[in-house]
C-alpha cells in the first residue's frame, strides 16, 4: 500500500481520510510553518474517523506515538483542541512528538504530561509499556462494557528512531547481516517474488539511483566493499540492532493478539498492520549513534561511532543505521523516507478479520493509499461518514474503501484512480497505473522547479520503477504533470519547500526562522518556576544560536544539591545544578563528548543569583554559535569557559526544560534519574535573551500574527 512519504503525513490520513496537505500535514508538525497546507493545524471541516466511531457507539482510543498535535499547542497552558481527546479518543497514552528515547521516554496521559513508570533497570522499554497500556484500556471496557465495540490507534514508537532494545533480542541476530546491505537487497528480491509479492521478473534498482546533484549528499550510501572491516562491523551491528528492535516490537503486538485469542475477540477484530513510510534515512551514509546531529546539520563521526558498537541499542546510543540499510529495507525498490519514489511511499499492508474476510493468507495487487483506511473501516463497520458535522460541512473524504478486495472480487480493478504525492520539493503522481515523479530529491536544496526532469513508469508491470520511459511515452508525461499541477490546487500543495537543511547551515538557518518558536516577549525574559510540568522546546526560551543570560534565584543551606534546571538529554542539552557543594553547569553539545563543565563552590547559606551569561561572538562552521560562557554567582564571576551552542534544537520533540528536576535521561553523566533539587529552595529562573542582537523581534510578531 502507498502512504507518505513521512510520519506526520500519513498519520494525518489515517485520522481523517484526507489527503495529508488538506489537514495541514505537508511535513511532521515539528517543521511546519504557516502556509495552509503545512500548518499542522487539522481544520474542522476535516473531523475524524474517532469522532464518526464515538458517535456511532464505539469505544475509541489511541496509545503510542501520536504526531499530529500542532508544535504550538504541545505545552501544558495551551489549548487541547487538536490532542487526542479531542480528536474523539476516549483515552490517550503515549507520546506527542514523533519520536523518544524508548528507554526514558516523554510521556503524555490523556490530556497531561507524565513521568514514566519505572525505569529501565527495573525492565521498562517504551513498546511493553504501550501493550500494557493497550491491553487495560481494552480489558476495562469488555469488564464494564462487554458488547460495546471498540476501536484502537495502536502506534509504538517502533521501528523508528531511536533503535532500542533489551540486549537479548539484539543478540539473536548476531551476524545475520555481515553480508552486506547489497547481499540483503538481493535475497530479499528472491524471496518478495517467491512468496508473490512483487510480480516475477521485477527488476532491482541502483543502490544510489539520482543523478549526483539531484538530491541531498547526506542521502548517498556508501558501497559496502568501499567500508573498512570496522566500518562493516559497526554497520552490522546497527541492523542487527534494529532486526531485534523489530522483533520485539512484534512480541508486544503479539501479546495483544494473543489476549484477544484468549477472550474470544480476534475473530472479530479487524486488525490492519502497517508502518507509516519507508525505511528511514536519517541515519546518514555512516550511521549514527545520536540521530540529534542529523536534525541539526552536524556529520556523524564514524570514527565516534566506531567506539559505541557495542553500546548500540542502549540507553547510552539514539542510535539509527545508514542509508544503506535504509535501501536494503526498502528493496526492490528506489530510495526510502522522504522520496516519492516507492522506496519512500509503499509499505507493507496485512489485514486479518477472519470473521468478515474468507480468504486466508492470500496477496492483494490492487493500488491503494493511507487515505483509503478511513473508507475501508467504516465501511466493514457498517458506519457512514457524515456531510455534515458538528455543524461544519465536511471535505469529502479523498479515499476510497478497498473492503471490494477482500472476497468478492480480489482480481479486480483498483477502484483508486489518482493520487499526487508532494515531500520536502519532491513531487510525484500515480494515475490509471502510470507513475510520474520528479527528479528532484526533497531537501535538495535546487530550487527552479519548473525546470525539473521528470521521469516515467508504468507501474501496473514495474512495480519498482525500474525502467523510465519518459522518452518513450512524452505525452503521457505531460499529461501527469498537468494531473499533479490540479492536484496540487486542490490539496494546498503549494508553495514547495526544497531547503537542504541537511548539510547547508544557512539553508538550516532559514527553515529554523520559519519554523514556530515561543515569541520572545518585550522584555526579552521569560520565568519559570519549580513545581511545574516540562515545556516543549519549541515554547521554551529560545537559547539556540543567540547569546542568553539564566539567572536563578535559590535559597542555599549546606544540604543543598539537585537539579536547578535542565533542558535536553544526554543527547544534548545543558543544566545548572549543585553537587558535592559546588554549583556546576554543563553543556552537552549533541552528546559528543567531552561535556562541557564550569563549576564554582556554593554561597553561603541563604538567597542567592545563581546564573549563566553566553555571549556570541561569532558562528561555527555548522552555523553553531561560539564565544566565551561564564558562570556567575551574585556579581561575581566564579568560572569561564569557550563555548559552542547548538543551532537547531537539542532533541527532535520532548526533553524539555524542567526546574527543579531533571525530567528523564540525565542531560549530564555527572548525575543520575531522579536526582531532584533538595535541601533549598528555588523560587525562579528567569531566561533572558533582551541583550541578542540576532533576535528579530518583528519577525516574531509577524510569525505569531500569521498563525493567529
Amino acid at each position: 500500500m502507498a502512504h507518505e512519504a513521512l510520519c506526520s503525513p500519513t498519520r494525518s490520513t489515517f485520522l481523517t481520510g484526507r489527503n495529508h496537505h488538506l489537514n495541514g500535514f505537508a511535513t511532521i508538525s515539528e517543521s511546519s510553518t504557516g502556509f495552509p497546507g503545512y500548518n499542522s493545524h487539522i481544520p474542522d471541516s476535516n473531523t475524524t474517523m474517532a469522532h464518526v466511531l464515538r458517535d456511532a457507539g464505539w469505544s475509541t482510543f489511541w496509545v503510542g506515538k501520536n504526531h499530529n498535535v500542532p508544535i504550538d499547542e504541545w505545552t501544558a497552558g495551551a489549548s487541547k483542541k487538536h490532542w487526542p481527546l479531542a480528536q474523539g479518543y476516549d483515552r490517550f497514552y503515549g507520546f506527542i512528538g514523533g519520536e523518544t528515547n524508548n528507554w526514558y521516554p516523554s510521556l503524555a496521559e490523556d490530556n497531561h504530561y507524565i513521568d514514566q513508570p519505572y525505569l529501565p533497570k527495573d525492565g521498562y522499554h517504551l513498546s511493553k509499556d504501550l501493550a500494557d497500556r493497550a491491553l487495560s484500556m481494552i480489558r476495562d471496557v469488555k469488564q464494564t462494557e462487554p458488547d460495546k465495540p471498540w476501536y484502537m490507534w495502536f502506534c509504538p514508537g517502533a521501528n523508528h528512531a531511536p533503535h532500542h532494545a533489551p540486549q537479548e533480542y539484539i543478540d539473536k541476530y548476531k551476524g545475520v547481516f555481515d553480508d552486506g546491505y547489497e547481499a540483503y537487497r538481493e535475497w530479499v528480491l528472491a524471496r518478495m517474488i517467491e512468496k508473490g509479492i512483487v510480480p516475477e521478473g521485477t527488476e532491482l534498482t541502483a543502490l544510489n539511483p539520482m543523478p549526483e546533484g539531484t538530491f541531498t549528499p547526506v542521502d548517498e550510501v556508501r558501497p559496502w566493499d568501499t567500508l573498512n572491516d570496522e566500518e562493516k562491523a559497526l554497520f552490522s551491528r546497527m541492523a542487527e540492532v534494529y532486526a531485534g528492535f523489530s522483533e520485539y516490537t512484534d512480541a508486544q503486538v503479539g501479546r495483544i493478539v494473543d489476549y484477544l485469542e484468549e477472550s474470544g475477540q480476534l475473530d472479530n477484530t479487524l486488525i490492519i498492520y502497517c508502518a507509516d513510510n519507508g525505511a528511514s534515512g536519517e541515519g546518514s551514509p555512516n550511521g549514527s549513534v545520536n540521530e540529534g546531529k542529523f536534525f541539526n546539520g552536524v556529520p556523524d563521526d564514524i570514527t565516534q561511532n566506531i567506539t559505541m558498537r557495542d553500546a548500540l541499542g542502549s540507553p547510552d546510543t539514539y542510535n539509527h543505521y545508514p542509508t544503506g540499510w535504509a535501501a536494503a529495507f526498502s528493496t526492490p525498490y528506489k530510495m526510502f523516507k522522504r522520496y516519492t519514489y516507492q522506496g519512500g511511499v509503499c509499505d507493507p499492508l496485512v489485514i486479518h478479520w477472519p470473521a468478515g474476510i474468507k480468504a486466508r493468507g492470500e496477496v492483494r495487487h490492487q493500488y491503494h493509499h493511507s487515505t483509503d483506511i478511513v473508507p475501508t473501516i467504516l465501511e466493514a463497520c457498517g458506519v457512514e461518514f457524515p456531510e455534515v458535522y458538528n455543524g461544519i460541512e465536511q471535505t469529502p473524504l479523498s479515499g476510497v474503501s478497498m473492503a471490494y478486495s477482500f472476497d468478492a472480487a480480489p482480481d479486480a480493478p483498483t477502484a483508486k484512480e489518482t493520487q499526487y504525492y508532494e515531500m520536502l520539493g519532491q513531487r510525484g503522481i500515480w494515475h490509471n497505473g502510470w507513475k510520474a515523479v520528479a527528479v528532484h530529491g526533497p531537501m535538495s536544496g535546487g530550487g527552479h522547479f519548473l525546470d525539473d526532469e521528470w521521469e516515467l513508469y508504468h507501474t501496473d508491470v514495474d512495480r519498482a520503477e525500474a525502467v523510465n520511459l519518459a522518452a518513450e511515452h512524452p505525452d503521457k508525461l505531460e499529461e501527469l504533470k498537468a494531473l499533479w499541477m490540479e492536484e496540487a490546487k486542490a490539496n494546498a500543495v503549494l508553495p514547495l519547500n526544497d531547503l537542504q537543511i541537511i548539510g547547508n547551515p544557512e539553508d538550516l538557518q532559514t527553515f529554523l526562522n520559519m519554523e514556530f518558536h515561543q515569541p520572545v516577549p518585550p522584555s526579552g525574559r521569560f520565568v519559570y518556576y519549580p513545581g511545574t510540568s516540562e515545556v516543549p522546546e519549541r515554547s521554551a526560551a529560545n537559547t539556540h544560536g543567540v547569546s542568553f543570560k539564566i539567572a536563578a534565584e535559590v535559597e542555599f543551606t549546606p544540604d543543598t544539591e539537585g537539579v536547578i534546571f535542565a533542558h535536553g538529554s544526554r543527547f544534548g542539552g545543558h543544566t545548572l545544578f549543585v553537587k558535592d557543594g559546588e554549583v556546576h553547569y554543563v553543556y552537552n553539545y549533541l552528546g559528543i563528548p567531552p561535556e562541557n563543565h564550569v563549576s564554582a563552590p556554593i554561597p553561603a547559606p541563604g538567597s542567592h543569583i545563581v546564573g549563566i551569561e553566553f555571549t556570541k561572538t561569532h558562528t561555527g562552521d555548522s552555523l553553531e554559535a561560539v564565544g566565551p560562557l561564564r558562570l556567575h554567582i551574585n556579581d561575581a564571576v566564579v568560572g569561564e569557559m569557550e563555548l559552542h551552542t547548538t543551532l537547531g534544537h537539542f532533541s527532535l520533540c520532548g526533553e524539555g526544560l524542567t526546574i527543579g528536576r531533571d525530567s528523564a535521561d540525565p542531560v549530564s553523566s555527572l548525575y543520575g534519574y531522579g536526582f531532584d533539587f533538595r535541601g533549598g529552595h528555588i523560587t525562579q529562573v528567569v531566561f533572558d535573551v533582551a541583550d541578542d542582537a540576532y533576535i528579530d523581534l518583528e519577525a516574531h510578531l509577524a510569525a505569531a500574527m500569521a498563525r493567529d
